[in-house]
């Protein structure tokens, strides 16, 4: 065999077996994070004082996992401010989640009025998302938690504005 044909059957097989890899990782199996119970988990706000997810339940919350160095979770942050304003009366709670170091989180939060909770997860931050349902490690990625703290939806990527209340308000 030639050198090029040799060649062309190891490219197709790596390309077989990451095919393989990320069916896979993007198949819904038995042990989906959806539908099962939040655990439990504490992290720090941005003064430095530990908070529980748990001082929310019975509250549906929106946990959207972001950092400042990624253009869409900063593009869908006035959503989620939006999505705040707009149903904390209906006992709904968004809580941001920054995989990021604590002074560039304070000062994007301070620039653009965020009304909502900001917890700091920095690398604690990304093994939370990964136990949640976040197997590729992306961010932005939300999750959505009814009020009596079952796991009922998530999405890896970008929200818009009525995609997110289509998500959110079968749960109110």
């Amino acid at each position: 065999m030639s050198k090029q044909v040799i060649m062309i059957i190891v490219v197709g097989l790596i390309a077989f077996a990451g095919g393989i890899g990320a069916k896979s990782l993007l198949m819904p199996t038995a042990e989906s994070p959806n539908n099962r119970q939040l655990p439990e988990f504490n992290l720090p706000d941005l003064n430095g004082k530990s908070r529980a997810i748990s001082e929310w339940q019975g509250k549906v919350r929106v946990i959207n996992f972001w950092a400042t160095w990624c253009p869409p979770c900063l593009k869908e942050m006035p959503e989620f401010n939006a999505l705040q304003k707009q149903y904390a009366d209906k006992d709904l709670q968004v809580i941001g989640i920054a995989l990021d170091e604590s002074q560039p989180v304070k000062d994007f939060v301070a620039a653009n009025n965020i009304s909502y909770p900001i917890l700091l997860g920095e690398t604690q931050g990304m093994a939370l998302a990964h136990s949640l349902g976040n197997v590729v490690n992306a961010v932005p990625f939300t999750v959505i938690v009814d009020k009596s703290g079952v796991i009922v939806k998530s999405h890896m990527g970008e929200l818009q504005g009525k995609q997110l209340i289509e998500m959110v308000t079968p749960y109110l």
